[in-house]
């Protein structure tokens, strides 16, 4: 697969299309493809959402016919519904609170996506994530850094990124910040220029989790009762899919005191309620693992790790207590670890690996 070929997924966003426009500039022979994931009957909408959108793939389309490069459309949906959609809803009713993006990056774009390149013998594919691949001769492997506009970091996201697909994949925008990206744009007159960035996962726009299951399902979340740590009871709530670990507001309920959502029982539909102080744990599991700085960590190892995507690592320790299977130590407790969250740890802006909390 080593060819100056080059598939950039292109999303209709401002990102990739400046990393389109510096893959060939670069001298890439390049090809822009966008990923359709699903239609709004897909996810029980009305009109357009953020996300592959008619609009959306115009704007891919427009900026591909300004750089000269061909541009298809590759429909990935029953691929998106199977590994994002399903796993998200699985995860929220077993009380998890999943990372679709995550999903979405490992099963969609650094799979499907790469062996459709795979398949059309291009050599690489390229995103517009913000983080560096970099390679290292002495230790004969590949690696992953934080990018350098450290608000926009993704490197969180890729962590479950495999020796081979780092290999193959270009990260253009990993040294530039935000406004740079812009400013290479307007100076191209690409039509994204200025298009504002969704903040929401793109198949639930109005950011309504428990609507969105309910519609997909076409089964009602059970309502059930708030407990505290002893099992007593506090109230009714809603449906537990409604609740995030660590949630005080939107509760309904007239309390003495703050308290906070530490945990969810699937399997009595309950949800546990406790003061602020309960939701601080200093140690973790998780599992789903995947290293990319070695092979498996043979001894304990100081690390950075944080817990979810805008946190600031904290210091710990991580171990590796079987093939699929980590436990990090912090040195300060941590507050609200999230089961189906990812862990991800780092060694200064190297990633290390990571894996979803248990």
């Amino acid at each position: 697969m080593e060819n100056n070929k080059a598939l950039i997924a292109m999303s209709g966003g401002v990102d990739s299309s400046v990393a389109a426009f510096l893959t060939k500039e670069a001298g890439f022979d390049c090809t822009g493809a966008t990923m359709k994931l699903f239609s709004n009957e897909d996810i029980g909408i009305e009109g357009e959402s953020r996300c592959c959108s008619l609009d959306d793939v115009e704007d891919a389309r427009s900026v591909a016919n300004r750089l000269g490069i061909p541009f298809f459309v590759f429909n990935f949906s029953d691929n998106f519904r199977r590994e994002v959609i399903e796993r998200f809803i699985t995860a929220y009713k077993n009380g998890e609170t999943p990372n679709p993006c995550i999903d979405c990056n490992r099963f969609l774009k650094f799979e499907k996506f790469f062996l459709r390149a795979r398949e059309l013998d291009i050599g690489h594919i390229v995103t517009g994530h913000y983080a560096v691949i970099c390679y290292d001769g002495a230790a004969r492997r590949w690696g992953l850094k934080k990018g350098a506009d450290e608000s926009k970091d993704q490197s969180y996201v890729l962590y479950s990124l495999t020796q081979e697909q780092l290999a193959h994949t270009l990260l253009p925008l990993g040294g530039m910040t935000k406004a740079e990206v812009r400013a290479v744009a307007e100076a191209n007159g690409f039509i994204n220029a200025k298009k504002r960035e969704s903040q929401d996962i793109c198949f639930v726009p109005d950011g309504d989790y428990a609507s969105f299951i309910e519609r997909y399902t076409g089964e009602p979340n059970r309502a059930g009762q708030f407990v505290d740590k002893e099992g007593r009871a506090l109230g009714e709530h809603r449906g537990f899919v409604r609740y995030t670990i660590g949630q005080r507001r939107g509760l309904g309920l007239s309390l003495r005191e703050p308290l906070y959502v530490c945990a969810k029982c699937a399997a009595r539909n309950t949800v546990v309620l406790g003061k602020e102080s309960e939701l601080f744990s200093k140690s973790l599991t998780a599992t789903g693992i995947n290293l990319i700085a070695c092979d498996r960590l043979t001894a304990p190892l100081r690390i950075r790790a944080k817990v979810r995507y805008k946190q600031r690592e904290q210091w710990a320790t991580a171990e590796q207590t079987g093939d699929d299977r980590l436990r990090i130590e912090f040195d300060e407790p941590q507050r609200a670890v999230t089961p189906g969250q990812a862990v991800v740890m780092y060694d200064g802006d190297a990633v290390v690996g990571g894996g979803t909390i248990e």
